[in-house]
């Protein structure tokens, strides 16, 4: 059952050196073309990385949070070209879900790395490094970047009583279940 890989699913920043297989590689591809888009715009693009160079490259994307990603075999970074839709930021997230879940389904880890808004440098935002990193149109905006691998942790998943189920309400705001 689809909530089954919800209630296992975790973010994972240790990665085993292991490469992940064509085969699955076209899974998560298929997965994340296969995302609902906004009037069917489908404004993102994609940019699957395997080379162990440019991962560890956009490791240093940004100073926290970003490191991790140069001992994961795969990297796809999420980008979009904004022209295309005003929803484009959604419409990433949603195809970055798609990734997400393609991923545990297959038995891998992965962890999303933000990029628009973070800072590179006091240079250079975060965003303007990966596109400068990966050849990016002028005109093509980078919302995240999801490390992928065989996980090398194992994290249980979230406990039941740990939902925040006070942060749904029913039929009008502040209405809960008994």
């Amino acid at each position: 059952m689809f909530v089954d890989l919800l209630r296992k699913r975790r973010s994972i920043r240790q990665f085993e050196e292991k490469p992940v297989p064509g085969e699955q590689v076209d899974l998560i591809v298929e997965a994340m073309l296969r995302s609902p888009s906004s009037r069917d715009l489908c404004p993102w693009e994609f940019v699957v990385v395997e080379n162990p160079e440019t991962i560890k490259r956009l490791a240093e994307a940004k100073p926290h949070g970003a490191g991790f990603l140069k001992n994961a075999p795969l990297a796809v970074a999420v980008c979009a070209r904004e022209s295309k839709s005003d929803v484009w930021v959604e419409d990433c997230a949603i195809a970055a879900l798609n990734i997400h879940l393609a991923a545990a389904d297959l038995g891998l880890g992965s962890c999303w790395i933000q990029i628009r808004k973070r800072e590179h440098d006091g240079q250079l935002s975060a965003e303007q490094f990966v596109k400068s990193q990966l050849s990016l149109d002028d005109d093509m905006r980078v919302l995240a970047i999801v490390a992928i691998g065989y996980p090398k942790e194992e994290k249980p998943g979230r406990d039941y009583s740990t939902l925040l189920f006070d942060h749904v309400s029913y039929e009008k705001y502040g209405n809960k279940k008994d």
